[in-house]
């Protein structure tokens, strides 16, 4: 019996270690200028919690989500405190590339009414990988006018994947860099392996030469404090 307790015991705390461990931070929502805010969420990597940004827009007919939460847990929370925050519903989503870390909530949100886009290469990926896919597809360079707010997406060419896109707001001054983007803390370019790593310097050449003078540069994975971001991006790349 003495044997059994232990055993039991030894099991309900590795069960509670383990869901401890697989337990993610809250979402975290931060302002940035005007009506930009920059949420995050987590994934693993390495067995550990690791963030991951998105960003989002609110204007007078809705609100415009760049990549989804990487957390699904967080898919509804994120919609529920956009709505009692700025009194808004999501009405466009769109992914900049096929990895989780951005598409993970295409489903859940077309579901939900939203409408939801990735570029065509990009949506052939999530197809090859088994990820979600968007609802509207878009080959070129695109423009889209929400609430009197216009915001550009942008394909540098090949760096962190194949399929990478930016996404500008001229009005602010904002580049949502995504996954391209290191920020100024990383030591590294991160995981390359769906990438292209002889391109990437080339491809970071072109987005300084389309945008050269953002007054926000949003990464994916580290902070946005800094507009450097890009030329520390470009620093690594040359490396290579």
């Amino acid at each position: 019996m003495r044997q059994l307790l232990i055993l039991l015991t030894t099991l309900a705390a590795f069960t509670r270690g383990t869901c401890q461990a697989q337990q993610h931070p809250p979402l975290k929502i931060a302002p940035l200028t005007a009506n930009f805010y920059v949420y995050t969420t987590w994934g693993q990597a390495g067995g550990q919690p690791y963030p991951a940004n998105g960003l989002y827009l609110v204007t007078p007919e809705g609100v415009v989500l760049i990549d989804t939460p990487w957390d699904t847990t967080q898919f509804q929370p994120l919609l529920d405190t956009i709505r009692q925050r700025h009194h808004q519903d999501v009405v466009l989503c769109i992914a900049t590339h096929w990895h989780s870390d951005k598409t993970a909530g295409l489903d859940y949100y077309r579901s939900k009414g939203i409408k939801t886009y990735t570029t065509r290469l990009t949506d052939s990926l999530s197809l090859a990988n088994g990820k979600p896919r968007a609802e509207f597809l878009f080959d070129k360079d695109t423009t889209f006018t929400v609430g009197g707010y216009t915001l550009q997406t942008f394909y540098p060419g090949e760096g962190h994947t194949r399929d990478n896109i930016v996404v500008w707001f001229g009005k602010d001054r904002v580049l949502y860099g995504g996954c391209l983007i290191k920020g100024v803390e990383a030591p590294d370019l991160g995981f390359t392996g769906d990438g292209n790593l002889g391109a990437y310097a080339a491809t970071i050449r072109r987005l300084q030469a389309k945008f050269p003078n953002p007054a926000f540069v949003i990464p994916t994975h580290q902070g946005w404090q800094s507009t450097r971001s890009i030329q520390h991006t470009l620093d690594m790349a040359q490396k290579q």
